[in-house]
């Protein structure tokens, strides 16, 4: 490494955000870029730790120490090579991904780990600041057609990984821009689309084809879809959300999280959205069902939209703040997050179970909840309980649903397909991400479950790997 006692020399610098005052009264992205100086100080930090964890932690295997050493070097473009070798969309990694890489990190085991990620995000902002990404297209062709069916990150990544092998790929779109959860599950405040309409547009130059508003498998039928083209991937998602089946269920008022998300990026765009199917938290009490990420970003959507109070309620306990031995380094640990979101506003609380919906004129106004306890059982496995006399109730005008997701959608390719799912109601595959009907491979949140933007580009690469090989009995793609 360029400075051995870096990691002594200097300490992690946090994130650099707008002021919250400020930030919650527009759309515009929370972060800042770091000065490049600052990149190279906090890039220091990195140690010759001789056996790098952070290739583990990350599931694409960026290769991380070496790029935080050429960083320091101020070798931007070697960096940036080292960059596109692994990840297809570092912009928006760089942005919105856990940072698994950071847990496993061996300086934090006594210390902050490196600011990994936004040193990825530095670099590849700095390649396309000083013109170091130009659209690479094939040299040669090999005459094979790839149908790629969902343009979220993993069909993103495959779609990017085949076109570089040289086969003619198609993304199909069912929504009318290319994104998929990137472009409308996403705030515009974590990810502006701009972000996303730049790398599509390098795709394009490159040959990939995208065609929007096609719902394959209902309007566009799969087995003309397989005639067509040599390959199909689908990369779908998992957009069935986990719903609360409680009493009061039918009030007007309760939405899913990903409705809500959806039609907040749909307004900024401009769409004008029927009045009466508006979600709207403006001078609305709302409460937030669910403490994950996406509960995050509903929360920081209704700070934009003017609600007059946030609450935002998880049923498990409050985690952590430091490690447990549960969760030793290196492993991902469970503990307790605190988002832009939060810390404009808003108030959480755990342990919380929703019991019942009040309302009156067929609109919700009251969430009836009660305090739990985790306890174990004879096994030692944890079981919930209620504790007695903690019930009260929550006043409320909007309700948010951000639950999870069970499994893709059933209508449509899967059904017509008669695809085979496993347990969980996810597309079942074999080790090289072939469904059960020959040529038909299935990537992302589609195959593995509801999971996170990192391991959908690994999936999607996945795929291509596997496909490419497929088609050619040999390929040059990584499997990662």
């Amino acid at each position: 490494m360029g400075d051995i006692k870096g990691f002594l020399k200097v300490k992690r610098q946090p994130l650099l955000l707008r002021p919250a005052c400020e930030r919650v009264k527009d759309f515009k992205e929370v972060n800042l870029l770091r000065p490049e100086i600052s990149v190279k100080e906090q890039s220091s930090r990195c140690m010759d730790c001789g056996t790098p964890f952070c290739h583990s932690g990350c599931p694409i295997g960026n290769y991380i120490p070496e790029w935080n050493d050429l960083v320091f070097h101020n070798q931007w473009e070697k960096a940036f090579s080292l960059l596109r070798a692994t990840n297809n969309l570092p912009e928006i990694t760089g942005r919105i991904c856990p940072s698994l890489c950071e847990y496993a990190c061996v300086l934090g085991i006594n210390d902050d780990p490196v600011t990994i990620r936004e040193n990825e995000l530095a670099i590849i902002e700095h390649a396309f600041k000083n013109g170091l990404i130009k659209p690479r297209p094939p040299k040669k062709r090999t005459g094979k057609r790839i149908a790629v069916v969902g343009s979220g990150p993993a069909g993103l990544a495959c779609a990017d990984q085949l076109n570089f092998a040289g086969h003619s790929v198609v993304v199909f779109e069912r929504d009318d821009a290319i994104g998929g959860i990137l472009r409308y599950g996403i705030p515009e405040f974590k990810l502006e689309k701009k972000i996303i309409d730049r790398r599509i547009k390098i795709l394009e130059k490159e040959g990939v084809k995208f065609r929007t508003g096609i719902n394959i498998g209902v309007d566009y039928k799969i087995n003309k879809l397989k005639d067509e083209f040599d390959a199909v991937c689908i990369a779908c998602g998992s957009r069935t959300p986990r719903d609360l089946n409680i009493e009061g269920r039918h009030l007007a008022g309760i939405h899913f999280a990903m409705d809500y998300l959806i039609q907040s990026n749909k307004r900024m765009k401009g769409q004008d959205i029927a009045p009466g199917k508006l979600i709207d938290a403006k001078g609305r009490r709302v409460v937030v069902i669910g403490g994950g990420d996406t509960g995050a970003d509903c929360v920081g959507v209704a700070h934009r939209q003017g609600a007059s109070c946030v609450v935002q309620i998880e049923i498990m306990p409050k985690p952590p703040t430091c490690r447990t031995p549960d969760y030793s380094w290196p492993k991902y640990p469970l503990l307790l997050k605190s988002s832009t979101s939060h810390e404009e506003g808003g108030e959480r609380d755990w342990s919380v179970l929703s019991k019942k919906f009040i309302g009156s004129d067929g609109k919700i106004k009251k969430l009836s909840c009660v305090r739990v306890e985790f306890k174990k059982d004879d096994r030692g496995c944890p079981v919930m309980q209620e504790a007695a006399g903690s019930e009260f109730e929550i006043e409320v005008d909007l309700v948010i649903l951000a639950l999870g997701f069970l499994h893709p959608e059933k209508k449509g390719i899967i059904e017509e397909l008669k695809l085979g799912l496993d347990q969980k109601g996810n597309v079942k595959t074999a080790d090289n991400f072939m469904t059960s009907k020959r040529g038909i491979f299935a990537c992302g949140d589609m195959r593995r479950g509801q999971s996170l933007i990192v391991w959908a580009i690994a999936e999607g690469r996945q795929a291509a790997h596997n496909i490419d090989k497929y088609l050619m009995g040999a390929t040059c793609l990584s499997v990662i």
